[in-house]
This record gives structure tokens, sequence and C-alpha cells, in this order.
């Protein structure tokens, strides 16, 4: 799915400098612990987070995360969008919570990139 799609299915406002809305994004993921993104989300997703601090977008720098929505209509501080533009990860803001918006993804096709964690105990 392109990246203008995603901020059309999730009526969202594009917070950083000429994304590319042509670019294929893998599919998606939503995550509040930025462990949980860098331990199981896989390259090329889009993030849905409701954290909005620098640490989210040095995640998705290593952890190779095509763009970031931030979820409830949530505003990063102008220092983590000019970080972002900086790193080339586009950041998005949408007015819905999590739920609705991993559900509208999925429905229109959007797979999701999260690989299971393991528990203590299990193989």
């Amino acid at each position: 799915m392109r990246l203008g799609e995603i901020v059309t299915l999730v009526s969202g406002k594009v917070l950083t400098d000429a994304p590319d809305l042509q670019a294929e994004i893998a599919g998606g993921c939503g995550a509040d612990l930025m462990s949980d993104v860098l331990a199981s989300v896989q390259p090329q997703a889009v993030l849905l987070t409701g954290l909005c601090n620098p640490q989210v977008v040095r995640t998705a720098q290593i952890a190779d995360v095509a763009a970031i929505v931030f979820v409830r209509g949530k505003l990063p501080t102008p220092d983590v969008i000019e970080l972002a533009n900086t790193e080339g990860i586009p950041l998005i803001t949408s007015p819905y919570g999590t739920f609705e918006l991993c559900g509208r993804l999925y429905r229109a096709g959007l797979s999701s990139l999260e690989r299971p964690i393991a528990h203590e105990g299990e193989n």
C-alpha cells in the first residue's frame, strides 16, 4: 500500500517536509513500547503510536520503520519533526485511536508486520 493511501485512510495530516506519498509500505504495527518495536516489527512497516518523543524517531530509524502515525490527534514537538525530517521518516497525525486505525488499515489490505515474541519457557 502506498503512503498516500495510508494518509487518506487514517484521515491524516502529514507533519514532515515533502514525504514520498508514492512510497510502498509493506505492512503495519501498533506499539507504545519502543522495546516491542525493536523486538517484533519487521522493516518497512508503518508504526501507529501514541508516543511523541524523539525516541520514537530513533527507534523507527533503527527498526527501519517506513513512517510513523501518531494516534488520537497527538502532535510531536518541533524538535521531533526536525529529527524525522533529518532521518527521512514521514510523520503523520490522525484523529483516531490505535484500535480504529489498525482496523481501518487491516480492512484496506495492509497486513501486520509484527513478529510473535516468545515468552519465557516457550520455544
